[in-house]
């Protein structure tokens, strides 16, 4: 019966985002602007981009998943699913996992995609690129599962949308120096297994404490 229920939330949450097209749309193409924007910026030196590339996608993927999290648990909140959940016989932290994982399902497939083309527009080698796509594959979750804790502390707040960025951008920055490091490596032909392993790390860390923090800040969000 729980699995019924969380494969029944896990529909419903995927089925409203596409019928929400232009709010999931938005990541996406903020993600893709701002990849864009920075080559006419600092020029359209190969080396340069090759140099800086796997910074940029990385903080326009941070900034993306971010602009989309404040709806994780936000159209719940409003109609008073969100109680229901916390009343439900399904343990609230799992209701948490299948939820997250939506998110994350449905803002980082349209980043995999996209992200050859623009890597290419980076100049990005192949080497790099591999590294790019593992680490976004260990990281992003981090980054939802982490930020999830942060939603469900302002979730409760209007416009809460600036004080969660406030609140997770210095807590990704290590996430990102460990990226931006492995992909570094990458680029000069050196191993990055202790980046992605120190990734992987802090990702199953979050996966073990981040659901039940979730679900005791959603519940202290409800009273």
């Amino acid at each position: 019966m729980v699995g019924s229920a969380l494969i029944a939330i896990f529909k419903k949450d995927i089925s409203l985002a596409y019928r929400q097209l232009a709010e999931l749309m938005q990541p996406l193409m903020f993600f893709i602007l701002v990849i864009t924007l920075f080559p006419l910026a600092v020029g359209p030196s190969p080396d340069t981009l090759q140099r800086i590339g796997g910074g940029i996608i990385w903080v326009a993927a941070i900034l993306s998943l971010l602009l989309g999290m404040e709806r994780m648990f936000r159209d719940d909140y409003a109609d008073g699913t969100l109680e229901q959940y916390i009343l439900s016989p399904t343990p609230l932290y799992l209701i948490v996992v299948v939820k997250i994982l939506a998110h994350w399902l449905m803002h980082i497939v349209p980043l995999f995609l996209i992200s050859p083309l623009l890597a290419l527009f980076l100049n990005l080698t192949m080497d790099m690129y591999v590294a790019l796509m593992l680490t976004l594959l260990l990281g992003t979750p981090l980054i939802s599962f982490v930020g999830a804790i942060g939603v469900a502390l302002t979730v409760g707040l209007q416009k809460g949308g600036v004080l969660l960025a406030l609140l997770l951008i210095p807590i990704f920055i290590p996430l990102l120096i460990f990226a931006t490091s492995a992909i570094e490596s990458a680029s000069m032909l050196l191993p990055y297994h202790q980046q992605l392993a120190t990734i992987a790390s802090l990702l199953l860390i979050s996966v073990a404490l981040s659901p039940m923090a979730v679900a005791y800040s959603l519940r202290v969000s409800q009273n």
